[in-house]
């Protein structure tokens, strides 16, 4: 996707840096030669071992190394081997990346392995780290395009607030559908109210560890390695107008959410900045929903600190 411009655009050439670690220096070069020989037009590529060749003057940094559940790891041992991944990367992202350099996490934990790599790189602006729930926010978006039959594109404005885990609470209460041409409220278009308190949330919220479970999760990857172009491509060329995106961003305590957390908020995006959409009603259900989150990832953040410790 990113070589042939999905991400960037059509008319702007990248210089792809590849980093995996030694015991994988075969399928990264399998991976080169694969690239290479599908002759992209707008790419060049770098593949390396060598975190400081790798992380040389890069403008955008999408982290996807680590662990995950399916390598047989509890939950503080797969926090342990993650985060020390990314406090490693940090110092080196700090030296060694653009001044502007934007971040993107993928990895799990993604907000708290993005929350380890800002304290360890603080040269790095803190609106330039950020974690990806827009997978959440595009799964969202289908279900309800499914629900309503519609194309997702008709579809705007869901929001993941908190957590990229099972905490996180998927909000469609600003949510709204283009049909025949007149956008109306999700509630108005969806009338099983059950559906949306239930399967809907579970289904957004499992998803991913739905994928982690199936023996073909390789084959599950697209939907993610395509919500992190999204994230990208709307940080860098901004969102349309009267749209917002979900993305984990270190909170400012907007809506009361802690300010020493990285948290997923709705967020427009102007000129390779984001901002939080602001001015937002919250009923008390939500208000519960995201409290919860909060509180989650308080917990898992003084999890990885002890890890570290």
């Amino acid at each position: 996707m990113i070589a042939r411009g999905i991400m960037l655009g059509p008319d702007q050439p990248v210089i792809l840096h590849l980093l995996d670690i030694e015991q994988k220096i075969d399928d990264l070069n399998l991976l080169r030669m694969e690239l290479l020989g599908s002759a992209f037009p707008l790419l060049k590529l770098v593949a390396t071992i060598d975190n400081v060749e790798a992380c040389k003057d890069v403008n955008i940094a999408i982290m996807i190394a680590g662990y995950s559940r399916k390598d047989g790891l509890d939950t503080k041992d797969l926090m342990s081997k993650n985060v020390s991944i990314y406090k490693d990367v940090a110092s080196v992202l700090e030296q060694h990346a653009a001044a502007d350099c934007k971040v993107l996490v993928v990895t799990n934990p993604a907000n708290t392995n993005a929350l380890i790599l800002k304290d360890f790189a603080p040269s790095i602006p803190e609106k330039n780290i950020t974690c990806l729930t827009r997978l959440d926010h595009n799964i969202a978006l289908s279900l309800i395009a499914q629900k309503v039959k519609v194309p997702v594109s008709d579809v705007k404005n869901v929001i993941i607030w908190g957590n990229h885990d099972a905490k996180q609470y998927p909000d469609i209460n600003h949510a709204t559908v283009t049909i025949k041409n007149e956008e109306k409220p999700v509630k108005e278009c969806i009338s099983d109210d059950h559906w949306l308190k239930t399967e809907f949330i579970t289904n957004v919220q499992q998803r991913g560890a739905a994928f982690n479970r199936s023996q073909k999760a390789k084959k599950c990857a697209l939907s993610c390695a395509s919500a992190a172009c999204d994230h990208i491509h709307d940080w860098v060329y901004g969102t349309p107008k009267g749209k917002w995106v979900s993305m984990g961003v270190y909170s400012d305590g907007s809506y009361g959410i802690p300010k020493d957390i990285i948290y997923s908020f709705p967020v427009k995006c102007e000129k390779g900045k984001w901002s939080i959409v602001q001015g937002l009603t919250i009923d008390a259900l939500t208000r519960e929903k995201m409290d919860v989150a909060a509180k989650d990832l308080k917990e898992e953040i003084s999890m990885a600190k002890s890890c570290l410790d």
